[in-house]
């Protein structure tokens, strides 16, 4: 039977009061994308409002494109269930083997206390299923708790987007949350490679990526959890 994942992307597309847009970011969503269905997996995409999930224009840009975005960009099937991704509220940890979170910088605003994307990734850890983010995903962790009511990053090895990525954006101080400094916060054992080096951390089944290049072997190391 092939594995299930559900990838859940942001529906906030507003960057800060700057008025350009923002949303998921489209490497990590097209590299995962395709390392999940190469396996066999079955891929379910969904937002919290459901739709169209907005796609970060910069993203877009011709100088952000890989063979995978280029490989997504040119696949129906895929963008036809971008532009109709199901409703979070709707979701279910009994239906998926695996949860998988793409950044961009959308998730700063709405994942990151999303009721419904806490009680999934509540779920999923305590069913004993992995939880893999990357980039400016990992965000979506730090209002989750285990079961004593803990965060679920205190005394775990993770990894995010880091404040010197962010510095190197031009974003510091727009972005609501630096992800780097949140997961500290929450009593995450933090750690990273050089801007924009692809680096993961696996702490059981909680998997994490630092930035774009990481979006393909964060997706490996989920797939390569799922198999073991």
């Amino acid at each position: 039977m092939s594995k299930r994942i559900l990838v859940v992307l942001t529906s906030h597309d507003k960057l800060g009061d700057t008025g350009n847009k923002t949303g998921f970011w489209l490497e990590e969503l097209a590299a995962p994308y395709y390392v999940f269905k190469d396996a066999g997996a079955e891929v379910t995409l969904a937002s919290p409002k459901g739709g169209q999930a907005p796609l970060d224009p910069k993203s877009d840009a011709d100088d952000s494109q890989t063979d995978e975005t280029r490989r997504f960009k040119q696949d129906e099937k895929a963008n036809a269930k971008l532009a109709a991704t199901h409703r979070l509220s709707d979701m279910k940890a009994d239906d998926f083997d695996a949860v998988f979170y793409p950044g961009g910088h959308g998730p700063l605003w709405d994942l990151v206390d999303d009721p419904d994307s806490i009680r999934l990734i509540e779920t999923f850890l305590a069913q004993g299923k992995p939880v893999a983010t990357v980039c400016h995903a990992p965000i979506v962790l730090v209002n989750a708790k285990d079961s004593a009511g803990e965060p679920i990053v205190k005394g775990r090895q993770v990894t995010g987007f880091t404040n010197g990525e962010e510095e190197a954006v031009g974003l510091t101080n727009i972005v609501p949350h630096l992800v780097e400094d949140a997961l500290q916060k929450c009593g995450g054992i933090y750690s990273k490679a050089d801007d924009f080096t692809p680096y993961v951390r696996e702490d059981d089944q909680l998997i994490t990526g630092q930035n774009p290049p990481s979006s393909a072997l964060t997706a490996e190391t989920l797939m390569a959890w799922l198999t073991k």
